[in-house]
């Protein structure tokens, strides 16, 4: 945690300015229903896209400045909310969405949270609402960011109570890897 806080003092490689081209693909294919739960939203940049195609949209992220960017960016736009939780704890919210998004939560979870992180999620879909996860892929070499996750892992994480519906090779832009970086993009929903 303390490495997120220390990132959102700057600009995160992650904060590109504008929502991931994966997820605006989703949105425009017409995957994305509402309302939208962006979690790990950082500066909200997903969220606030999702919020300009017409969705509602519930941000959270567990780091504070991360919200408090995200608020500023969104103003006074109607129809999305930003909140300070932990994703371990989306029982907090009380409600159930659509679709939840994760672009980049999932990839920073130990082996022992993932289940917990797969029981919060079900808690806040309905049956048939979808998960959308944009992760790092074990096929992008080593030597900087996050922990690299595979097709395995992401299968064994939700065998039970999921229906993955794909896997597929995605890019992870960053605003300091002009290319992006290899990464899964799982379409899931619960049963």
């Amino acid at each position: 945690m303390d490495f997120f806080k220390t990132a959102y003092q700057g600009r995160p490689p992650w904060d590109i300015g504008r929502a991931q081209k994966e997820f605006v693909g989703l949105a425009r294919r017409g995957e994305i229903t509402g309302p939208v739960l962006d979690i790990g939203c950082g500066t909200g940049d997903n969220a606030l896209f999702f919020a300009g195609e017409g969705y509602e949209v519930v941000g959270i992220d567990a780091v504070p400045a991360a919200i408090d960017k995200a608020k500023a960016k969104a103003g006074s736009r109607p129809g999305i909310q930003f909140l300070v939780l932990d994703a371990l704890d989306l029982l907090a919210l009380n409600r159930t969405f659509g679709t939840v998004t994760d672009c980049g939560f999932f990839h920073t979870l130990s082996d022992e949270a993932r289940p917990v992180y797969a029981d919060n999620l079900a808690a806040v879909l309905p049956h048939g609402g979808k998960y959308f996860m944009l992760c790092f892929s074990e096929l992008e070499p080593g030597g900087y960011g996050p922990r690299r996750v595979t097709q395995h892992e992401i299968r064994d994480c939700f065998r039970d109570g999921w229906v993955i519906h794909a896997i597929r090779d995605a890019i992870f832009e960053a605003n300091t890897r002009a290319g992006g970086s290899r990464a899964w993009l799982a379409s899931i929903a619960k049963k």
